[in-house]
Formats: C-alpha cells, sequence, structure tokens
C-alpha cells in the first residue's frame, strides 16, 4: 500500500463509471476472461466503450438483474471474470438469493458492482436509494464488501479483484466523486487509511462521508479539537486491529457513512468496539429510513451527513468521554 493524500479535497475531473469502464477495458486488453455483464444500464454506467472494444465479452441481461448473477455464476463456473453491474438497489434486494446461492454457496467467483449506492442516487428517488445494501452483502459468507472512496481508489481495487479469487461488492458512485487520494496511490484491502491524526477522538467513514469527515476534523481544529481520521473503504473485512487501536489511542468514535446506521459500517465497528475495547461511540448516516427524491447536497443535510452534522456528533461523543 502507498497512498498519496491529495492536498485539496475538490470534486474529481474524472466520473466514477469513466473510470470503472477505463479500468475494465485496460484489464480487458490483458485477461481475455474479463467479461462485463449489465442489466441494461450500459449507457447509464458509461460502459459503451467496452462493449464496444469487446462486443463478444459484453452482454446486457437486460432488466433482469437475478437473471444476470446466474448467468455471471455460469461464467465463473467455466473459468471467466465476470464483472456484473446493476444499482445497487436492484443487485442486493432484487438479486440476493442469486448471488447467495449461484455466486457464493456455490464457491464461484463474481464482482458485483453496485452503482448509485445511498443518497447518490438522487432523483431516482426511495426506491432507487438503497440504504441497506452493505448490510445485505456483509451478511453473506465470503463476500468481501468495498466502497472505493473516490475514482483512485476504484482503479487500483477493480484492477486487484481481477486477480483474486471469490466474491466481491463494490459499491461506487457513477458521477463525480471527491478528490481524496493523488494518482499513484495503491490501496491494501482490508486495511483502513488513516487521513488526519489526533488525540481526542476518532471519525471513521467510508464512500462521501470521507470528504464530508475531513472537513469535519478541519472545523473541530479550530476549536481545539484533536481528530483522527480513518478511511474505512473496506467494510468486510473491517480493519479490526485499526478500530481498536483507534478505541484505545483517542478513547471516542464517530463513524459516517451514506447507509443506514443498522448493519454497515457503524455495525460494523460496533461489534469490534463492544467485544474488544468498549468506548462512547456515535453514528452518521441514514437513521432507519427510506430514501425520498432530491440532489445530492439537499440529501446529505436531510439525512445529516454533512461535516456539520458529524462535528456534532463529534462534540456529542466528546461529551460522553468526559463524563
Amino acid at each position: 500500500m502507498s497512498v498519496i493524500i491529495a492536498k485539496e479535497n475538490v470534486p474529481e475531473n474524472v466520473e466514477m463509471r469513466n473510470a470503472y469502464c477505463a479500468t475494465l477495458i485496460e484489464l480487458a486488453e490483458k485477461n481475455e476472461n474479463i467479461v462485463a455483464l449489465d442489466a441494461d444500464l450500459m449507457g447509464a454506467m458509461g460502459m459503451k466503450p467496452f462493449a464496444a472494444r469487446f462486443p463478444e465479452r459484453t452482454i446486457n441481461c437486460g432488466v433482469q438483474e437475478a437473471n444476470m448473477y446466474g448467468v455471471a455464476a455460469g461464467l465463473s463456473a467455466t473459468g471467466k471474470i465476470p464483472y456484473a453491474h446493476t444499482f445497487a438497489t436492484f443487485c442486493t434486494r432484487r438479486a440476493c438469493d442469486q448471488i447467495f446461492v449461484s455466486c457464493a454457496y456455490a464457491k464461484l467467483n463474481v464482482r458485483i458492482i453496485g452503482s448509485d449506492p445511498g443518497i447518490t442516487a438522487s432523483l431516482n428517488g426511495g426506491t432507487h436509494m438503497p440504504f441497506e445494501d452493505l448490510g445485505i452483502m456483509r451478511g453473506i459468507p465470503t463476500m468481501t464488501v468495498i466502497e472505493p472512496t473516490d475514482s483512485v481508489v476504484l482503479k487500483d481495487i477493480v484492477k486487484q479483484v481481477a486477480d483474486k479469487y471469490g466474491m466481491f461488492y463494490i459499491r461506487l458512485v457513477r458521477k463525480n466523486a471527491v478528490k481524496v487520494y493523488e494518482e499513484g496511490s495503491t490501496f491494501e484491502i482490508g486495511k483502513a487509511i488513516q487521513l488526519r491524526d489526533g488525540k481526542d477522538v476518532t471519525i471513521i467513514a467510508a464512500g462521501l462521508c470521507v470528504a464530508e469527515a475531513i472537513k469535519a476534523a478541519d472545523m473541530l481544529k479550530e476549536k481545539g479539537i484533536s481528530v483522527r481520521v480513518l478511511d474505512m473503504f473496506t467494510i468486510k473485512p473491517l480493519d479490526k486491529e485499526a478500530v481498536i487501536r483507534c478505541a484505545m489511542e483517542t478513547g471516542a468514535i464517530v463513524t459516517a457513512e451514506n447507509h443506514n446506521v443498522i448493519n454497515g459500517l457503524g455495525s460494523a465497528v460496533a461489534e469490534v468496539i463492544g467485544e474488544n475495547y468498549p468506548v462512547p461511540m456515535e453514528r452518521i448516516g441514514s437513521q432507519d429510513e427510506f430514501g425520498e427524491v432530491g440532489p445530492v447536497d439537499y440529501l446529505k443535510e436531510r439525512y445529516k451527513m454533512t461535516a456539520k452534522d458529524i462535528a456534532e456528533k463529534v462534540e456529542k461523543v466528546l461529551e460522553r468521554k468526559r463524563r
């Protein structure tokens, strides 16, 4: 792992979907077993360039998500390496049984790509807004669950999993993420990245909440509060050692995620703390609610995922720590 942290957190100039497509083309050029599947979202996912370059290795399964993962299972059984995409709400809720039985239980080798997680479903609204996908996927035995923070993480992870055997769920924003890492960075699946050091409290964040956590840490620094920030881009297997170390060294933890606080990153961290080193903890995320229609900036405020909300949770957990 070799990480270069960006000096400035601004929107990236490349959409995540385009970075995904370009990386898959690069992999397919070198490995004839790479296959791309989609559930009638080739355009939405920016995968038309891949289809044009590798028409014989592109399968549009139509709006038949469960069938698509059955096809992916069959391809895997013949030695292919399928990357099968649809919106995160459909690959986790609608196709859960096929992923569980046909893919994971059968010990096959499938990459499940779920786009538009949580509030990034935006104007597609509540029916397309998965706040439960991490919980569903982390509950499937052998499943590795990853949420790339930006396009730099995404590209490295997509390449890494091509050479690993097993079940992978990669949850990604389709459009522009906020830049957190510089090009050339590499990452280790299952290992958290420390973005800020601090002694008073630790924020453990994932996905779009990582950039908000960095902002919150900078805001709190002006108040004399020393905040450590971890990017926990791997939800399963969770970096337990990092969580325990932060609990021991800072004595308080706040988790921040674009997901239900139940069964996602916050729950995973709470399990580790509860079993190993209990400390005061607060959780940012959807508070067991359904999604709704709106722009991402509005939804960040609606579901209290902003830097201001994270900072308030930090002050709350510090008050508990003092008591």
